[in-house]
């Protein structure tokens, strides 16, 4: 690794999804010029991630934009654990975190809201090139920086020297097949089969909360409510041919199962599609000048919502860190070998076995009773549900806020 001083340049991050664009702007808010590449020719609106935990909605609102986020979104105020009768095993509130985090929910909003949001925030600082339409095809170190060749509009190709190349561009990154990281993820057993219906299930199933995970030995599932539709997620067996997961007629039965009686033929479905559900993280966050965050670096679970929160706790660490060495032009870099070590930790130690833990045991009846038992004993002791609360929002391992005291003992109060 070098350790000469990083020439001047604008730092290059490549992908403008939140990762990326959260990155590019803690390190203009921190004056350091960044270039954003895109390869799409506009930010991306499909659905994909849509919860934010209170440690993330902290840092957001520190780069100025949890406010504004909000008003998109749904404010979920408890956690719930239903059977498929109605009966309630456990609610954990988020008022529990008060004094923890300036943000005692969590939110549930599409990861499309945001992006416009850091986008016209990156843009006012004045120290972004952000360019869509623009795909990295090649990366060649130059002994103390980076040179990217892009290919634009009409295959015009360009060059640019960066002093660091943050690699934001997602689990298929370009980037890392490039530096000849690994990138084979590891599929779970189970696929997702997500279910969008715009009725208003809390009006049509009485009590149920906008996050309610449905736990019972004849079948399981979680219920998502977002600004205006639900999302019902199932985990489906891998093997099981999808046409036949996606039938009309298959789609309206596992619905009508999973909301018994007429809340079930009540509900209209606007869409069904199934997503694969994986494993990846890279052995190491970095090669030479060329850092990697978000889904570039990690894959987990969906469950939990934790995969995105994560990424966005990389990309503030990691720019933080990033800035910090370009501003003290030493060439010292431990500071950001430290960051993308304990963002590499985290997920190692944290983000996978927490996620991984919330689906455990859902095929076997006597396990499942037995985990149901233990989040009724957990909802009911109120220091075990603040701890579950913390580490089920990342609030233990995330990037401490720079501003505020909310944070100041977290960790040793998470884990007396």
């Amino acid at each position: 690794m070098s350790g000469r001083t990083a020439p001047p340049g604008p730092v290059a991050v490549v992908g403008a999804g939140p990762v990326g664009l959260t990155a590019a702007l803690v390190l203009a808010r921190s004056g350091v010029p960044v270039t954003v590449l895109e390869s799409r020719n506009e930010l991306a609106t499909e659905s994909r991630a849509s919860t934010f935990h209170p440690a993330t909605l902290d840092l957001l609102d520190e780069l100025g934009v949890a406010a504004a986020l909000r008003r998109r979104g749904r404010t979920v105020d408890r956690l719930q654990w239903r059977d498929l009768d109605g009966g309630v095993h456990a609610e954990l509130n988020y008022s529990l975190l008060a004094g923890h985090t300036r943000h005692p929910y969590r939110l549930h909003v599409e990861q499309a809201r945001l992006t416009p949001l850091l986008l016209d925030a990156l843009t006012a600082t004045g120290l972004a090139d952000v360019r869509f339409g623009a795909t990295v095809t090649g990366a060649a170190e130059t002994g103390g920086g980076v040179r990217l060749r892009t290919e634009e509009a009409a295959g015009r190709a360009t060059v640019g020297h960066h002093p660091y190349v943050l690699a934001a561009d997602g689990s298929r990154s370009r980037l890392r097949e490039i530096a000849g990281l690994p990138g084979t993820a590891e599929e779970y057993p189970d696929y997702a089969l997500r279910v969008v219906t715009d009725s208003p299930l809390d009006e049509l199933v009485p009590g149920l909360a906008p996050l309610a995970y449905v736990r019972d030995p004849r079948g399981s599932f979680s219920a998502l409510g977002m600004p205006d539709h639900w999302r019902l997620i199932f985990r489906i067996r891998r093997g099981t041919p999808r046409a036949e997961v996606l039938a009309p007629e298959a789609v309206r039965a596992r619905v009508e199962r999973a909301l018994p009686g007429a809340a079930g033929r009540a509900v209209r479905i606007t869409d069904a599609h199934t997503y694969r559900l994986a494993r990846f993280l890279l052995p190491r966050y970095r090669a030479g000048r060329v850092l990697f965050a978000g889904d570039a670096a990690h894959l987990t679970s969906t469950a939990g919502g934790l995969n995105m929160n994560c990424g966005l706790h990389d990309a503030v660490e990691t720019g933080r860190a990033l800035a910090t060495v370009l501003q003290t032009g030493t060439g010292d870099e431990a500071p950001l070998d430290t960051a993308l070590g304990r963002r590499r930790c985290v997920v190692e130690t944290a983000v996978l076995p927490r996620s991984e833990a919330r689906t455990a045991g859902l095929d076997s009846p006597a396990e499942l009773l037995a985990r149901i038992a233990d989040l009724r004993r957990t909802a009911a002791d109120p220091r075990a549900a603040t701890d579950y609360l913390l580490k089920a929002s990342l609030l233990d391992v995330a990037p401490r806020p720079l501003k505020g005291d909310a944070h100041a003992d977290l960790v040793s109060q998470a884990h007396r």
